[in-house]
């Protein structure tokens, strides 16, 4: 007679019952659905008004800004301006968000994360028109335009510790949410220097930063729209004062490995390879090929985070770390497909592997981040990791001019691929990292199995407890 365990595919085996007789009306071989598996897989569902206006607003807003770089250097160069002055309008603005987003965190546990995303779009939908301005009148002073970069970047620091906490209070799906988000800032990676090129070309660089305004006054639009559900009970922080707060977010972050882990080997790679890869391979490829090479295999790069987003959105391993960290290895042929000196096609190839497995890793790493840490210290937390994921990213640009001279272009961008596969290795090396088992796939105490009482052996003239 066939038998089963008792407690599903989760059971330990230690109890075995005969199987329940089949009703007459049911069809053999085949079992119904039960209603509570169909009301499960639509709790999971990630697609929702609310969401879908994130969705939208994060899509957006990832247009705008990779635009900005293009309206920059075809403005700033118009006027005057060398490429040094593109350099440091675009480092007021990344060097304020890094310096700042720690206390955006502090700031996004203590208030209304909608609101607060909301004050930093209409921040930046103000200073961009008045940039636009600037470059429809003919009025460019390079202070002024690094002022506006400063103000951006410091609304961008209050704007991006609320994401990660957003995202779990509107899927319950976090990976496939995070996922779909993937796959849209790609696609608007892919989509904003072409825009913005266009705009530049038949028209001017103010044009480009008005329609920059435009997609915050959209993505803000979206967010009044928004409707959060309000925090499970309990994951209400007890206010503290603000450097008290401050503190507990780094203690936080400190007491979990996989997190400073994957932080301190980030900072080797950022300098080692992911750094001084933009720079050189732009120049490598511009040099050797033309800008017309370089604009292909950047789209091969955007196209493999597409790919990296939807494959995401099916895989679900049960250590994403592990899986992550592995599919890191793909990000190797970045700068290696360019310091060998490849075809053009075969470096369009090598990049559409690379950015496949970057994006893959970017999903199971926000992921983790969203689920595993306790939601009253989540927006400090994501702070952190984000300033540190950041941090040593200007320094390996700076060495990137000192080592291509040093030891020649090509030989720095084989070097980035070998930093690459060892922080890779690195990673898996970790055991918080390589060990780390998803949220949703640990037993809770609702479906531990209970042990049963073993009974002991009737005695004469006794019964059994």
């Amino acid at each position: 007679m066939r038998r089963r365990r008792a407690g599903g595919p989760g059971g330990d085996g230690a109890g075995m019952r005969e199987r329940a007789p089949r009703s007459p009306k049911e069809p053999r071989g085949r079992f119904p659905r039960s209603r509570g598996s169909r009301e499960a897989r639509r709790s999971r569902s990630i697609w929702s008004r609310d969401f879908g206006l994130f969705f939208v607003a994060r899509a957006i807003a990832k247009l705008g800004d990779t635009m900005l770089p293009v309206a920059l250097a075809a403005g700033l160069l118009q006027y005057g301006y060398g490429a040094g002055a593109v350099g440091l309008a675009m480092a007021a603005s990344v060097g304020c968000f890094a310096g700042l987003v720690i206390f955006g965190g502090v700031f996004a546990d203590r208030f209304s994360t909608r609101l607060l995303m909301i004050g930093a779009d209409a921040t930046r939908l103000v200073s961009q028109s008045l940039a636009a301005v600037m470059f429809f009148t003919g009025h460019v002073v390079l202070w002024e335009i690094c002022v506006i970069g400063a103000v951006n970047g410091a609304a961008s620091a209050i704007f991006q510790p609320g994401v990660a906490s957003t995202v779990p209070r509107l899927a319950a799906d976090v990976q496939a949410a995070n996922g779909a988000i993937r796959v849209a800032e790609s696609g608007s990676q892919l989509a904003g220097p072409a825009v913005a090129g266009l705009l530049v070309a038949f028209a001017s660089p103010g044009l480009v930063f008005a329609a920059h305004a435009g997609t915050y006054a959209l993505s803000a639009l979206c967010l009044i729209l928004l409707r959060l559900p309000p925090a499970a009970p309990g994951t209400q922080a007890v206010r503290t004062r603000f450097r008290t707060e401050l503190v507990d977010g780094w203690k936080e972050f400190r007491a979990r490995q996989w997190l400073w882990g994957v932080i301190a080997v980030w900072c080797v790679l950022q300098i080692g390879a992911s750094g001084p890869a933009v720079p050189l391979i732009a120049t490598e490829i511009t040099q050797e090929h033309g800008p017309r090479a370089y604009g292909l295999v950047n789209s091969a790069l955007g196209a493999g985070t597409v790919i990296g987003g939807l494959v995401a959105l099916r895989l679900r391993p049960r250590r994403m770390l592990r899986a992550g960290s592995l599919a890191l290895f793909a990000f190797a042929l970045f700068p290696a497909v360019v310091g060998a000196g490849l075809d053009v096609p075969w470096m369009m190839a090598g990049c559409l592997v690379a950015g496949t497995g970057m994006s893959f890793w970017g999903v199971m790493w926000a992921t983790s981040v969203q689920t595993q840490v306790p939601h009253e210290v989540l927006n400090r937390i994501h702070a952190y990791d984000v300033a540190g994921s950041l941090a040593m990213a200007p320094v390996g640009q700076a060495l990137a001019g000192p080592a291509s001279g040093a030891f020649g272009t090509r030989h720095v961008l084989l070097a980035g691929g070998v930093v690459t596969l060892l922080s890779a290795t690195a990673l898996l090396a970790i055991p918080g990292v390589r060990n780390l088992v998803r949220a949703d796939a640990r037993p809770t105490p609702a479906t531990l199995p209970v042990p049963r009482p073993e009974q002991e052996p009737a005695r004469p003239g006794t019964r059994n407890r």
